[in-house]
């Protein structure tokens, strides 16, 4: 039975210094995309203002762009969905069985205090579904919080972009806060793979989380087999 799936995709086209730009990591979106696809469910985007989505740079250079960005940037109704997402607003959040945060350094400025995003999240998880996210995508979960004041990622094991990650990727020094910390800060059980970008995914019941791009396909699968 095909299953709604609800893509959480940034606005943010440059760091806090317009110098540097960034944006979605595409292939972070399609690698999960592909694999929902093939399963047959419903897929929508979403982001924090609604409208139109930049992409990070870099994900658009080899060896990143592969085959699956590729194909999503040749097809031309696909990059149409890039351009008219919805906004929270527009969303209501028992027509979803999962929720997929994606990532890019961009969502570490516009995901973690939306407030429809959270109400989106939250409502996802009380009623059953499953709340995901891979990379920097887990900034939107920072401050998801529950009907009971409790936050989502309190004791709950969680993994997404490492901050020797950012350091190894040469943006620590630019980027707005740590957010590994920042996750432990949460109460979350923070967890990252042994090496640096290579594919880690946490789960934890309804929550899943991936730790890098190269963990978008696992991430994608592990909440399939939860659907």
């Amino acid at each position: 039975m095909a299953k709604r799936i609800l893509h959480v995709v940034s606005n943010v086209a440059h760091y806090a210094d317009s110098v540097h730009p960034t944006g979605l990591w595409l292939s972070e979106l399609t690698h999960a995309w592909d694999i929902f696809a093939a399963e047959g469910h419903d897929q929508h985007l979403v982001s924090p203002c609604g409208g139109a989505i930049p992409l990070e740079p870099r994900a658009l250079k080899w060896p990143l762009l592969d085959t699956s960005a590729r194909a999503w940037l040749a097809d031309a109704d696909r990059r149409s969905l890039l351009s008219a997402t919805a906004s929270p607003n527009d969303i209501d959040a028992a027509d979803f069985d999962a929720i997929y945060f994606t990532g890019g350094h961009a969502v570490m400025w516009d995901f973690p205090d939306n407030k429809g995003l959270q109400r989106i999240a939250r409502e996802i998880f009380e009623g059953g579904g499953i709340v995901s996210a891979v990379c920097h995508g887990y900034c939107g979960l920072l401050n998801v919080d529950l009907s009971d004041g409790s936050l989502l990622v309190t004791h709950r094991r969680v993994t997404g972009f490492s901050w020797t990650e950012e350091v190894l990727a040469g943006v620590a020094k630019k980027m707005p806060y740590n957010a590994e910390q920042t996750m432990r800060e949460r109460g979350a059980r923070y967890e990252k793979a042994w090496l640096p970008f290579v594919s880690k995914v946490s789960v934890d019941e309804r929550l899943v989380t991936g730790q890098n791009p190269q963990s978008a396909k696992a991430t994608a699968k592990h909440v399939v087999a939860l659907l």
